[in-house]
């Protein structure tokens, strides 16, 4: 057992459809050897899942809310230490520029899409950092990809005016913090630490 990883006993039980064959598939994942391997084999496995009928995510998934994109933790591992966020994305919600606080991360669009876009660190003063974006994407439904440290910079926005979209995110840990980077002047970004509470 990982010694970090915490116990399932801590999160609240959230049963769905198909949880057994989705947490079979990413333990076979993460057991691949390094982080190269293991976000390769859970892109890999997002892709595989995001269209199986059998695996149906909580129906808490698909209720966003006001504000702000909801973050609902469906599954933590006791054994492997790995977390999975199902995010909720209302019409136009979105995130800053922001980083994972060194965790390797994969993410799919389990429904409707979203403009990612990456961002390069060019250089740092202090609390400012100097960031270029490096192109974009609008991800549809069973696209997946991967970031991992120090390539971990970028923002998410849901395009669409009037449809929601999810996503599903598995951390190498429990992501309860992150540095959100506020636009400045130019290039410059202001960073300001972000609690990521976990919505019900």
């Amino acid at each position: 057992m990982n010694a970090n990883a915490l116990p399932d006993i801590t999160l609240p039980d959230i049963s769905f459809p198909g949880r057994a064959k989705l947490v079979a598939l990413l333990d076979a994942a993460v057991s691949r050897g390094d982080e190269h391997q293991v976000t390769a084999a859970l892109r890999n496995a997002l892709s595989s899942i995001i269209p199986d009928s059998e695996i149906q995510l909580p129906d808490c998934v698909s209720e966003p809310i006001e504000g702000h994109y909801a973050r609902r933790e469906i599954y933590r591992s006791a054994e492997h230490g790995y977390s999975v966020v199902a995010m909720t994305w209302g019409p136009g919600q979105g995130t800053p520029v922001h980083d994972h606080c060194g965790l390797w991360c994969v993410e799919g669009v389990w429904q409707g899409g979203l403009d990612i876009t990456q961002y390069e660190l060019l250089e740092r003063d202090g609390e400012r950092f100097r960031f270029r974006g490096t192109g974009g994407m609008i991800a549809g439904p069973g696209s997946a990809g991967s970031l991992i440290p120090p390539h971990e910079y970028h923002a998410i926005r849901n395009s669409s005016s009037d449809q929601i979209a999810i996503s599903v995110h598995i951390y190498k840990g429990p992501m309860e913090t992150c540095a959100m980077f506020v636009p400045v002047d130019g290039e410059w970004f202001a960073r300001v630490e972000k609690a990521l509470p976990v919505d019900l």
